[in-house]
């Protein structure tokens, strides 16, 4: 298979290829993993009770993975990434601090996935007898894990699309055969709970680590679909793909919470809701599912890199991008620290990825989904996107409102906002980032002619 070359540069009708279902399994295939079973055993740790969380785990999907269908539907219209498209709102040069943004948020996920992958990999030479397990191996683990990781995002989007069809089923064979084992020691009864405040805090966490965090994904996967493919086929897909698994892990992971407390360490504490004969398996399924998600997250963020305005090949991006996650790979390993970095990093995406997601659906509405890819690559005064020497300041200055707005009512592991604090500890920041961001960016642009894309060639 050859390297793909293409980046962000639009996709040529000639070049177009596939059909809308196809996201149905890059989507599936990307979010059955062993870090969304994580993400429900991390809700329950909240306080909730299971029914409780079964509750945040719906509702906020239900209101998050919409966001990954209609950020897809971009890319059958115009050709290019998700973030490319943000240079309507924002200017080319406006942009690029969100492309930036971008980059560090797949950064975050590809560094988790691979300290998960490297401790996996670790309990698996542990249990074959290697126990005197130094700093030496640990490196070596993580640059042949680095290794494997490499090959599909650096071969491209059809072998990205290929391969995640077939972990899909792979994915929910397993999974189903885990739900068996673990359903019997379920308690499900509705003992304790939480209070409204922390339900809040918990269906913010659901929609950060789902749909939010991968909207700004989502054309850079239906670029390649051809222009005329049906939007309902584009969206639904897109965001059923993502939905469903989500939810159904999410709860699999908090049922798993209610039988071993430190289920949220998924390599030494949720096994231990598996009979022994499994654990080989599973840790097995947990670096596949791994190496899967972090293809998905390294493909864009090679883009997003890009978006950022560092003008380097996608290869170059992709293998910068693993350098850096062997990196912070390394530093987690062995400090620790794995835990209090995830959550962390969970809470402080939203203050940017909120308000993004606000302007860029009042940007689309506003224009009706119509845009002249060309002139999004326009770099000069010409472009009907350049605003003030490359920077739509309406969009700029929706993005740090909405910005503001999100950090006042967040309620993270690293900040809490003063009107969280004031209402109990509710945390409605990304309800608050969004609606400020869009309605201002709205406002701003209430007077501004909206140019007509040329027609589809």
């Amino acid at each position: 298979m050859a390297v793909e070359q293409r980046g962000i540069e639009l996709v040529s009708p000639q070049e177009r290829y596939g059909r809308p279902r196809d996201l149905l399994f890059l989507w599936s295939g990307t979010t059955l993993g062993i870090f969304t079973l994580v993400y429900g055993t991390v809700v329950v740790s909240l306080g909730l009770s299971f029914p409780q969380a079964v509750a945040a785990i719906v509702i906020g999907n239900l209101l998050a993975f919409p966001l990954v269908g209609l950020t897809s539907l971009q890319g059958p219209a115009v050709g290019t990434s998700t973030m490319a498209v943000s240079r309507a709102a924002y200017g080319p040069k406006g942009a690029r601090a969100l492309g930036f943004f971008g980059w560090l948020n797949m950064v975050g996920f590809e560094a988790g996935g691979m300290v998960l992958i490297t401790f996996a990999a670790l309990a698996l030479l542990d249990k074959a007898g290697v126990h005197d397990q130094g700093i030496g191996l640990k490196v070596a683990v993580i640059l042949v894990a680095a290794l494997i990781q490499l090959v599909l995002p650096l071969v491209g989007h059809a072998a990205v699309m290929k391969a995640q069809k077939y972990f899909t089923w792979v994915f929910v064979a397993m999974f189903a055969i885990m739900a068996v084992l673990v359903g019997p020691k379920v308690e499900v009864a509705a003992t304790g709970g939480a209070d409204f405040a922390t339900f809040t805090v918990a269906v913010a966490l659901v929609m950060s680590c789902g749909g939010l965090s991968w909207a700004p994904l989502g054309s850079d996967y239906s670029r390649y679909l051809p222009a005329d493919a049906s939007r309902k086929a584009v969206f639904g897909y897109a965001a059923l793909g993502g939905f469903v698994p989500y939810v159904l892990l999410m709860t699999l992971g908090a049922a798993v919470a209610t039988v071993v407390t430190d289920a949220g360490d998924p390599i030494s504490g949720l096994p231990g809701a598996l009979p022994g004969w499994f654990t080989v398996p599973y840790l097995v399924l947990a670096m596949v599912t791994l190496f899967a998600v972090n293809t998905t997250d390294l493909y864009s963020s090679g883009l997003n890199l890009q978006a950022a305005g560092i003008n380097v090949k996608r290869w170059v991006a992709v293998v910068a991008d693993l350098v850096i996650c062997v990196a912070i790979t390394y530093v987690a390993v062995v400090s620790d620290s794995f835990n209090t970095m995830l959550n962390t990093f969970l809470g402080l995406l939203i203050i940017w990825l909120a308000p993004w997601a606000g302007v860029y659906l009042s940007d689309w509405l506003r224009r009706r989904g119509g845009y002249d890819g060309s002139a999004l690559f326009d770099e000069s005064p010409a472009s009907p996107y350049w605003g003030s020497g490359g920077v739509r300041w309406s969009g700029v200055a929706a993005q740090v409102a909405g910005m503001i707005a999100a950090a006042l009512w967040i309620n993270s592991t690293a900040f809490v906002g003063p009107i969280s604090q004031a209402t109990g500890g509710t945390d409605f920041s990304i309800f608050a980032g969004v609606i400020v961001a869009g309605i201002t960016y709205l406002a701003l642009e209430r007077r501004t002619a909206v140019q007509p894309a040329p027609a589809a060639a």
